[in-house]
C-alpha cells in the first residue's frame, strides 16, 4: 500500500508556497457546527446569508463531497498588511476591508494545488475547498488544531491573530490529525464593543442582521437604521478585528510589509458614473448579489451620504442622476443621500412618486451633518 508524504514534508511544500500554517483535521460530520448552523438559521440570526447557511448537512459533512475521504488538511495564510495613511482626502472614497484588497484566495489555491499535487503523485484523492459552500472553513482549521474562536467568531491564531484566509483539502489519505487548542481570548471582550453595529450577539454569535460585512453583500434595500454606521466602508468591515489585542502580533510581525497590487480604498464618483461592464470588470472579485452592479451602486449612494466633505458639482451631479434613475432602490437610497447632504431642494420633483420605497425614504427624518462637523483626522482616511 502507497503511503502518503509526511507531514513534515507537507508544512514544507506549504510554507514554500506562501502557507503560514497547516494542520489535519478527521473528514467526520461537524455535528455541534451543524446543530450550530441549524438552531442560529432558525432564530434568523444568519439575516439571509447563503454561504455555509445553504445547506448545512453538506457543509459540515466533508463526506458529502468525498465519501471515501479521510484527512481534511486545512492551511491559513496571512492577508495583513500594513494600514496606508494617504493624503487628505479631495473627493468621498469607499474603504475596502483589508480581506477584499486583493485576490488573496487566488494564491492560498495556488499553495494547496502543490501540495494535492504531492498527494496525487502517491496516488491519493484529493478536493481542493477554498471559499466554497462546500465546507466551514472555521470549523475545519479549529478541529486541525490552527487557532481557537475568538469572541467575535474569528479563528485566532496564537501569537498571529485572525488576518488570516482559510482553506482546506479533502483527500483519501490517512494523516494523523492534530487535536483543537485552547480558548485564548479569556477574559478580553475588546471585539464586542467595538463592532459599530453591535452584531457581536454573545461571545462567538454574529447576528448577520446587523453585520455591516453581510450587509453590503446583501440583497434589497440596506438597513436605514445602519447606513451612518457605515461610514465609508464600500466593502467589508475590520472594526472587530482591529481592536483584537491578539492580531497586534501579526501587525507588527509585517509592518513593513507592503503590496503595491492591493486596493484599500475606491472613488465613490467612479462607482457612480461607470456602467455595469465597468464595475463588473473593476469589483467582479467581489461578492456582488447576482452579480448585479446596482448593490456596488446602493452601497457607494450610502457612502456619499456620509460624506462630510464638501459639496461639489460632481457630487450634486451623481445625487441628481440618480434620483432620476428607474431603478427604484436606487432612487430611494439617493433620497437618503440628498438628505444627508442638505439636498432637499432636489427632491421636490419627486413628491408624487408611485415607488412606496422612495415615498418611504421621502418621509424618513435622516440627520443632515456638515462638513465642518468632521475632525481634521477624519478628513485623512486611515483604512
Amino acid at each position: 500500500m502507497t503511503h502518503p508524504p509526511s507531514f513534515t514534508k507537507i508544512q514544507k511544500l506549504a510554507n514554500e508556497n506562501g502557507i503560514d500554517f497547516v494542520g489535519v483535521a478527521r473528514s467526520e460530520l461537524f455535528a455541534s457546527t451543524l446543530n450550530d448552523l441549524q438552531e442560529r438559521k432558525g432564530k434568523n440570526l444568519h439575516g439571509g446569508m447563503e454561504f455555509t447557511y445553504r445547506n448545512p448537512k453538506r457543509s459540515t459533512n466533508p463526506n458529502a463531497t468525498m465519501p471515501d475521504a479521510e484527512s481534511l488538511i486545512v492551511a491559513a495564510q496571512s492577508y495583513w498588511q500594513p494600514v496606508s495613511h494617504g493624503d487628505k482626502a479631495t473627493e468621498p472614497m469607499g474603504r475596502v476591508a483589508l480581506y477584499a484588497q486583493r485576490d488573496h484566495y487566488a494564491y492560498l489555491k495556488k499553495g494547496l494545488q502543490v501540495i494535492a499535487e504531492e498527494l496525487n503523485s502517491k496516488g491519493f484523492k484529493t478536493r481542493i475547498l477554498v471559499d466554497d459552500n462546500a465546507l466551514v472553513d472555521r470549523e475545519a482549521a479549529y478541529r486541525a488544531g490552527i487557532g481557537w474562536y475568538g469572541k467575535n467568531a474569528n479563528i485566532l491564531i496564537p501569537k498571529r491573530g485572525s488576518w488570516f484566509i482559510l482553506g482546506s483539502i479533502l483527500t483519501d489519505a490517512p494523516f494523523q490529525p492534530n487535536e483543537p487548542i485552547e480558548d485564548g481570548c479569556g477574559t478580553c471582550t475588546k471585539c464586542i464593543p467595538a463592532c459599530p453595529t453591535d452584531a457581536i450577539a454573545e461571545p462567538g454569535v454574529i447576528d448577520a442582521n446587523r453585520c455591516l460585512a453581510w450587509l453590503v453583500q446583501a440583497e434589497g434595500q440596506f438597513p436605514a437604521e445602519f447606513r451612518v454606521a457605515l461610514g465609508d466602508r464600500i466593502y467589508g468591515c475590520d472594526d472587530c478585528q482591529l481592536a483584537c489585542p491578539t492580531n497586534k502580533f501579526e501587525e507588527r510581525l509585517y509592518e513593513s510589509r507592503k503590496s503595491s497590487s492591493s486596493r484599500n480604498s475606491v472613488s465613490i464618483h467612479e462607482i457612480l458614473e461607470a456602467d455595469d461592464q465597468q464595475l463588473l470588470s473593476e469589483f467582479g472579485q467581489w461578492y456582488i448579489p447576482k452579480r448585479d452592479p446596482r448593490y456596488l451602486r446602493r452601497n457607494a449612494l450610502i457612502v456619499l451620504g456620509n460624506s462630510r466633505l464638501p459639496l461639489t458639482a460632481r457630487t450634486i451631479r451623481a445625487v441628481e442622476r440618480w434620483l432620476s434613475d428607474s431603478d427604484e432602490m436606487l432612487r430611494s437610497h439617493a433620497v437618503w443621500t440628498a438628505k444627508r447632504l442638505g439636498l432637499h431642494n432636489l427632491l421636490t420633483e419627486l413628491a408624487n412618486d408611485t415607488s412606496q420605497e422612495v415615498q418611504k425614504e421621502l418621509s424618513m427624518e435622516v440627520p443632515h451633518v456638515h462638513p465642518e462637523e468632521r475632525s481634521q483626522d477624519e478628513l485623512v482616511w486611515t483604512g
